[in-house]
């Protein structure tokens, strides 16, 4: 995976989560993911598709960054992660990539979306589609921390 191609996703969660959840978010440092598991406690994964790509985004957010998230988004108080809060996981997973997949189509690459899959629990084991380096962008929120992972081999 090139170090550019993590830049439609980063710009993506930045607008999606300003836009949907009034949440701003400050990344951080990316760096090559050394190990298959999940970062945070619930975590979003999109397959992507195109005749030129094939690999997958991951999403991961720690609990306080994500159960702030979903209350801003559906106006009411989330303490604890239950079905609103994976669904919501989901929706913002799909958001992300649809903007991501906006970004790479004006780079020349079509890539098509799978449905998002939830997986809920710190340090589940995912492997990747792609047999490319997976890029990890850490994003800090006033709450709490989530990953953006990108996995995608460009042929």
């Amino acid at each position: 995976m090139k170090a550019e191609h993590i830049n439609p996703f980063i710009n993506a969660t930045t607008n999606v989560l300003k836009t949907m959840a009034m949440t701003s978010v400050t990344p951080g440092k990316p760096a090559i993911k050394t190990d298959n598991k999940t970062f945070g406690e619930v975590t979003g994964v999109i397959g992507l598709m195109g005749e030129n790509v094939v690999g997958n985004m991951i999403v991961s957010f720690d609990g306080p960054s994500i159960l702030s998230i979903v209350s801003r988004m559906l106006g009411e108080t989330f303490t604890e992660i239950n079905k609103d809060v994976v669904d919501a996981v989901g929706e913002i997973t799909n958001m992300i990539c649809g903007g991501a997949k906006t970004e790479f189509a004006e780079m020349g690459l079509g890539i098509g979306m799978a449905s998002p899959m939830m997986v809920t629990g710190k340090d589940i084991e995912l492997s990747q589609l792609a047999k490319a380096l997976t890029i990890s962008m850490p994003f800090d929120t006033p709450e709490g921390r989530f990953v953006i992972e990108a996995n995608l081999h460009v042929k």
